[in-house]
């Protein structure tokens, strides 16, 4: 059975960065090392992981990789300190025109 990984780093410039691998220590050490000089962590070591969850499934782990790429610092952080709750409450649609603040 294979795994698979969604990774999230914190790079020296205090930006994060979302990935994806089959091979998490590998790829960890890749970014640590530099191995790739046009990857966006190369200017930005060192690296320090903040986050992983392991998938069964490739493509599960790719939709989550994706959709936390679009999310903001804030939900990112959240996630990564496992406060599910203010996750919710980040995740949840402010916009006027939302069903649930329209009078019924």
């Amino acid at each position: 059975m294979y795994f698979y990984y969604v990774y999230i780093l914190k790079c020296s410039d205090d930006s994060y960065y979302t990935g994806i691998t089959s091979n998490l220590d590998k790829r960890i050490n890749e970014h640590k090392l530099g191995k790739y000089k046009n990857c966006y962590t190369y200017k930005r070591r060192p690296i320090e992981v903040k986050f992983y969850e392991t998938f069964n499934d490739v493509l599960q782990a790719i939709y989550f990789e994706k959709k936390i790429k679009k999310w903001t610092r804030a939900k990112k952080e959240a996630l990564i300190n496992r406060n599910f709750n203010m996750l919710q409450i980040l995740a949840e649609c402010r916009n006027a025109t939302h069903y649930k603040y329209i009078d019924k």
